[in-house]
């Protein structure tokens, strides 16, 4: 479907004279004398062109050409005419679009006076954006007919994930909670489907048809990245966008340890980022790779299911290979990647024991090896580790594991208050101390030891969050559902002079 469809469902169903493209400015509609904006973003005489190239003009809108050349074609719109005249300026192309009868014998009268556009659309320079907003002012609901379209909003609200489910209406994830976007029917199943597949390969396609859920990801040019997961529940088909930014943040932005930007200077280790789904692992693992790629002269190899951020290649070399699309599996891909001439590797997900066997030897023998792990502490990380191995395997792992880990960062995400999120981090570095804790196969005294490295860089998850609460970042009830020593915070808290109701907590989340 054309992009420009959408506009041309307000112009018609709205009733109004036409619909302005100039490059510069945002579209307008035009009603008598009184004109109406719409949507957030202005359009460049280049983005016009290839909008208007949509429609299939014969020939196409060309890009080269001088000013004053003009164009007049037909379009039609749920079974409306329309006449496009487009031309050609010193900034490029602009249009005008009308009703065909209106743009050939001017405005006809209508059976009946055409509303004020308040009483159709709201506030007309936000609400004629887009036939679902428009409906939604009027109490109605439009069909979903656009996911390219929905991500938009979702990029333009500063939402991270968009949710799609058969018999119910779209939810994005904003500052943490579900929120429904007004003004849009919910979908049924195969409706669903056939969106969602205008935009999913082929071979996830076919992935989704034999085992009824896929992964990939989607890219939007110019506005952002996104990982999509396809799925069937017990109403139809599904899908969740999780947002990627087009630009990597940077240490500050994100609060990561100062610590961890010891990474730019090591030659091997093994460095993991762990964390629940959603807890942003993704982010910092980008931004760790990011401080590398412009700081040093290497060969950085990533292994991920989807690609997420893109590395162009600035001071080092980046290779970016795609679980199921460049390679069939984590294990083959780090058994690959030591013939491929590393120096760093990111292994996305530690997802098997052979996995979890090679990157571990990886990182010992010469290589700086990133990867992640689903655990919530620095050291149940370490037991998670340990304890994926056979009993007789354990001690040699423990052994090589006491020498190569570098650090563990566990982290979750907090609402911020006044809006948006704000990551909480537990450290852990592998001092001499803990490293024998490791190899001594004594991992519970190693948050103890955590306690006592505080000038190594190490931290527990609950001095982080104390300290957000302290910020007034995030507030106290936030961080105790957040918490996983959950009495330990409360008396951290109370040392502050910060009383707390536990009681309107309910459980941790």
């Amino acid at each position: 479907m054309p992009s420009l469809e959408k506009l041309f469902r307000v112009l018609i169903d709205n009733r109004m004279d036409a619909l302005a493209l100039e490059p510069g400015d945002l579209p307008v509609l035009r009603q008598g004398e009184s004109e109406h904006r719409v949507t957030k973003t202005t359009l460049e005489g280049e983005s016009i062109r290839l909008l208007l190239n949509e429609l299939e003009p014969d020939p196409p809108l060309a890009a080269d050409g001088e000013a004053g050349e003009t164009r007049g074609f037909g379009y039609t719109c749920d079974g409306v005419e329309l006449r496009v005249q487009a031309t050609r300026g010193e900034k490029g192309w602009s249009a005008v679009v009308a009703r065909a009868e209106a743009a050939e014998a001017g405005p006809e009268p209508a059976s009946r006076p055409a509303p004020a556009a308040s009483e159709t659309m709201g506030e007309p320079a936000a609400a004629a954006e887009a036939p679902a907003e428009a409906a939604a002012t009027a109490g109605e609901t439009a069909p979903v007919t656009s996911i390219p379209d929905l991500l938009r909003e979702l990029v333009e609200r500063g939402g991270s994930d968009l949710h799609l489910t058969s018999q119910q209406p779209p939810r994005i994830r904003l500052h943490g909670e579900l929120e429904t976007l007004a003004g849009y029917a919910a979908p049924e199943s195969e409706e669903l489907k056939k969106l969602l597949f205008e935009i999913t390969p082929e071979r996830s396609r076919d992935q989704f048809e034999s085992t009824n859920d896929t992964d990939f990801a989607f890219e939007l040019p110019g506005t952002a990245r996104f990982r999509i997961n396809l799925f069937r529940d017990r109403l139809g088909v599904g899908a969740v966008m999780r947002v990627i930014p087009t630009e990597i943040p940077g240490f500050g932005e994100l609060g990561i340890p100062e610590v961890m930007r010891q990474v730019v200077h090591l030659t091997k280790g093994l460095v993991l980022v762990t964390g629940p789904t959603g807890s942003g692992k993704s982010t910092t693992l980008a931004a760790l790779i990011d401080l590398i790629n412009r700081e040093r002269y290497d060969h950085i190899v990533t292994i991920e299911d989807p690609i997420e951020f893109v590395h162009p290649s600035r001071r080092c070399l980046v290779n970016q290979r795609e679980v199921g699309v460049h390679t069939q599996s984590f294990k083959k891909a780090l058994r690959a990647a030591l013939r491929e001439d590393p120096d760093i590797v990111l292994v996305g997900e530690m997802r098997d024991l052979e996995t979890t066997s090679t990157a571990i030897e990886t990182a010992e023998t010469g290589h700086l090896v990133f990867g992640t792990l689903h655990t919530t502490t620095a050291p149940s990380t370490v037991e998670r580790l340990i304890d994926q191995f056979p009993a007789d395997r354990q001690g040699q792992i423990r052994m090589m594991l006491a020498e190569s880990l570098f650090a563990v960062v566990a982290q979750t995400l907090l609402r911020r208050i006044g809006g948006g999120r704000v990551a909480a981090f537990e450290v852990l570095v592998g001092t001499p101390a803990v490293s024998n804790l490791i190899r001594e196969g004594k991992t519970f005294q190693i948050a103890s030891a955590m306690q006592t490295g505080r000038r190594q860089g190490m931290r527990l998850l609950n001095e982080s969050l104390i300290e957000l609460v302290k910020k007034k970042l995030v507030e106290p009830l936030e961080a105790y559902r957040k918490s996983v020593e959950k009495n330990d915070l409360l008396a951290k808290l109370k040392a502050e002079g910060i009383e707390l109701d536990t009681g309107t907590a309910g459980g941790s989340s």
